[in-house]
């Protein structure tokens, strides 16, 4: 039943015009679309826990640190029954695709997080990681996974962020010869593509760093900003304002939270589907702002429910983002085009990559 769901589901997105105006017609206080509906219950011979594969009968795995590979993320030595060396193991599409399976297992099979799915803030783990690169420097960027560490962990910007991190644990663990970089990246592309969203092509290399590679606070961009600050934030790392629009699509996902931001509630009647509802609302929809004893945001007219951020907003004031809104909201292709293409660039900022060869991940049935 759930197999067939998620079938219809995709089916349905994607038989919908690009001029699509879909709004699920319940709208909860949670705006929920059950997981399980999105998911198959089949799953491809793949554990959903950690640690759960069994292994071979001629086979012991000894991980014995020799040195990170550049495509690898770090080498781990194979050894046999009689302990003859096999020589460094150097995952393989295959490999990271199992990757791919088990965080995509684990977002189905885990759904006690906002609006049943932890999909959103994986990708704003990745988008958070990767978008501290400064062109001008070299330094930040997806390559360290330095959130690990304070102050970065502590950077207000990525409040929350904690939970994503240790959700992908289990994934670690049952993986740990990818990096936390690569682990990071490919969670927010896993969940994008799972969430029925563009396919995002990924490639390994990345390589984790330590404490003293912790980028300072400040980089990643305020919501409480004009499009000025848009810009500055932006073009540090070296995007165009059509990119920058594009990237700031990544609305379409999730929702705001108190106790983190400030701010409060989604930005659409999906927040766990990836659609381009971000920009079609911003255009269609008329936005007041919300009074309330908190920072400045902005509540549709039509119910009230949904909310949007002083940059959201600048979008559509600023006739350079504005024409490029426009576009996104009249054409779902178009969006998904564009944002896949400058969501790969902004995992890759900074990455000395080893490899021009980029993964596409087959997605869960």
């Amino acid at each position: 039943m759930a197999s067939a769901a998620r079938t219809a589901s995709r089916a349905f997105l994607r038989s919908t015009p690009a001029t699509s105006s879909f709004r699920p017609a319940a709208r909860s206080t949670r705006f929920a679309i059950p997981t399980n509906a999105l998911r198959t219950s089949a799953r491809r011979g793949y554990s959903s826990e950690a640690g759960s594969e069994k292994p071979s009968s001629s086979f012991g795995i000894w991980a014995l640190g020799i040195g990170a590979l550049g495509a690898a993320g770090g080498a781990y030595l194979y050894l046999s029954g009689d302990s003859s060396p096999k020589g460094p193991f150097v995952p393989t599409q295959a490999d990271y695709q199992k990757v791919y399976d088990a965080i995509a297992s684990r977002l189905a099979d885990e759904t006690d997080y906002d609006d049943g799915s932890y999909g959103p803030v994986l990708v704003r783990l990745a988008w958070h990681a990767s978008g501290t690169y400064d062109k001008e420097t070299g330094t930040g960027g997806s390559n360290g996974a330095t959130m690990r560490f304070a102050p970065e962990s502590d950077h207000g910007a990525n409040a929350g962020l904690k939970t994503a991190r240790d959700f992908l644990e289990p994934i670690k663990a049952q993986f740990p010869w990818i990096t936390y970089s690569d682990l990071w990246t490919l969670g927010g592309a896993c969940a994008i593509q799972e969430a029925s969203g563009p396919t995002i092509p990924w490639r390994p290399g990345r390589e984790d760093r330590d404490v003293a590679a912790c980028t300072p606070d400040g980089r990643l961009p305020d919501a409480a900003k004009d499009q000025r600050h848009i810009r500055d934030i932006f073009s540090r790392m070296g995007f165009d304002d059509r990119e920058m629009v594009a990237l700031i699509g990544a609305h379409a996902l999730g929702r705001c939270h108190t106790d983190r931001s400030g701010f409060d509630g989604p930005w659409n009647f999906s927040p766990t589907l990836f659609t381009n509802e971000f920009f079609r609302l911003l255009v269609e929809e008329k936005w007041s702002q919300k009074k309330w004893n908190g920072p400045t945001q902005f509540t549709d007219k039509s119910t009230g429910t949904l909310m949007m951020l002083p940059t959201d907003m600048a979008l559509i004031k600023d006739k350079g983002f504005k024409k490029h809104v426009e576009r996104y909201a009249k054409d779902s292709d178009v969006f998904f085009k564009e944002f896949s293409d400058v969501f790969v660039k902004l995992l890759e900022l900074g990455v000395p990559f080893k490899t021009e060869d980029r993964f596409v991940f087959k997605t869960s049935e």
